[in-house]
């Protein structure tokens, strides 16, 4: 998430940057590529890519309503396929966040889907604000922000003033319009893109908030989308963050319930839920905590949350989550250091890399943040109304579009459109899955993984099984493909650590 300790809610995937290689010859070359619509694809690497892609931009309207005013590049990138006779539908894929760059993740995804790149082009979109599209980036997007010492950076104050100073710096540039960064928006520019490509119809891939923006296209374009698939359901009657409370709730119950369901785990942590609790009473407190990339030492007071962030960060990965027993038990000694490490873990990984900050608020606060009064969700016991505070305080005075009430509604699905939910995921858990597969009726097909987490796409037999899916021949024998052998996944034994020095000596 954009607020520091918030930014891992949608995001999936791996980062990287685009090396564009525009020679000459390469320009005319490709020269031959240029579509009716306007769209040129040149020669160009991206990072993580060992073969040639073809890169170019789509001129979009900053403002849909004023077509001449200010425009905006959306960069494309496309993989072609391997096959000389390849299929005419190529998959799209939507990348998460909000304010994930899909070009960054054409490395990663292009290596967990090369089966699907033999017969069908694969082809990233920049989403308006993000990557090279009109990026809006704050100061906190730069990964060297990762050095800050923690005090400053788990500073509330401090972290709102420099999201209000990114806001008045987005605002200044040419394309700092914040309040056209809509979902909606940015749906209109993908089937641009869909359009200056030639191509008829497109089968969607879309991972967390991704999920979100293939929904939309399907509202606003159905008879474009051949086959769909949504990895982690996050639909926009969601709203975010207050959903964040409950889900996270739920995901850490999880943990608690799973150790004490593992003899192991029981023995060595016997009253987990109860020092848990203890330490929450104790908040805030002063600590010393090695930073956890620098290593250096710093103190810090521990807030609730700061903990709560640190907590649930390791919720998205399962096997992360299965070493939340040791450090919680670390933390009410007063050692945190094993719970910061865990709260930084998927930085390394390239996730949440790269967002774009000032984009993932122009999608938040016109599309969530304003329905937060009127939600039923009941907070989390010990999340209660943490972050949902944060993005009502970020969101007072970013500038906002109106979104139409149509964009909550999702409308029945004209393709087949494959749902995927991992039951132990702290953000977009099955329960938002099994809302939207009912809303697009018989065409959907919602497959709960019990104990995986955020990102089901990330397990090899359900990947394959997507595959199946897009190249099934018709929507029938895609909704039949047989998803079974995920279930049997089971959720990773608690990691139980070292014993202390008084057990060891026994």
């Amino acid at each position: 998430m954009a607020i520091r300790g918030l930014r891992r809610t949608w995001c999936d995937g791996g980062g990287g940057r685009v090396t564009r290689v525009l020679a000459a010859a390469a320009v005319l070359m490709a020269s031959a590529t240029v579509r009716p619509q306007g769209l040129s694809l040149v020669p160009c690497k991206l990072d993580g890519v060992e073969h040639e892609a073809r890169c170019g931009v789509v001129r979009r309207a900053l403002d849909p309503s004023r077509p001449q005013g200010t425009a905006i590049d959306v960069h494309v990138a496309v993989l072609p396929a391997v096959a000389r006779r390849k299929a005419s539908d190529p998959v799209f894929f939507f990348a998460g966040g909000p304010g994930q760059s899909a070009i960054d993740l054409a490395g990663p995804l292009s290596r967990r889907f090369a089966r699907l790149s033999n017969r069908r082009d694969l082809v990233f979109v920049d989403q308006r604000g993000t990557g090279r599209s009109a990026p809006l980036k704050c100061a906190d997007d730069d990964l060297r922000s990762v050095l800050r010492p923690m005090a400053e950076t788990a500073d509330e104050a401090r972290r709102l003033q420099r999201l209000r100073e990114c806001a008045a710096m987005l605002q200044a540039l040419p394309h700092g319009d914040l309040r056209r960064y809509t979902t909606a928006i940015a749906m209109a520019d993908v089937d641009a893109v869909r359009a200056a490509l030639g191509v008829e119809r497109l089968n969607a891939i879309g991972a967390s908030y991704g999920t979100r923006a293939v929904l939309e296209y399907q509202r606003q374009f159905p008879q474009r989308v051949r086959r769909a698939v949504l990895d982690g359901v996050a639909p926009a009657d969601m709203v975010l963050p207050a959903s964040f409370s409950p889900d996270n709730q739920a995901a850490l119950e999880a943990v608690f319930a799973a150790c004490e369901q593992e003899d192991a785990c029981k023995r060595r942590y016997p009253m987990l839920r109860q020092r848990w609790q203890a330490l929450l009473a104790r908040l805030p407190m002063p600590a010393v905590v090695p930073h956890p990339v620098s290593g250096r030492e710093e103190r810090v007071t521990v807030t609730r949350e700061l903990l709560l962030s640190a907590v649930r960060t390791p919720l998205y990965v399962p096997l992360l989550a299965s070493a939340l027993p040791a450090a919680l038990d670390e933390a009410a000694d007063g050692r945190f250091a094993a719970l910061v490490g865990l709260g930084q873990a998927m930085s390394g990984s390239g996730r949440g890399a790269g967002l774009a900050t000032g984009m993932h608020f122009s999608v938040v606060c016109a599309e969530d943040v304003p329905r937060l009064a009127g939600d039923i969700d009941r907070p989390g016991a010990d999340f209660g109304q943490t972050f949902a505070a944060l993005y009502r305080q970020v969101c007072e005075a970013w500038p906002k579009a109106s979104v139409p009430p149509a964009f909550f509604q999702p409308v029945p699905a004209l393709a087949a459109t494959l749902l995927l939910s991992g039951g132990a995921d702290p953000a977009t858990p099955p329960r938002h899955g099994d809302r939207v597969a009912t809303a697009l009726g018989p065409k959907a097909r919602h497959v709960v993984v019990p104990q995986a987490g955020h990102g089901v796409l990330a397990l090899g037999c359900v990947r394959d099984a997507v595959q199946r899916f897009i190249d099934a021949d018709t929507d029938d024998a895609a909704l039949a493909v047989d998803v079974s052998c995920a279930a049997a996944m089971p959720r990773p034994p608690a990691f139980i650590g070292w014993p202390a020095p008084d057990e060891a000596a026994r």
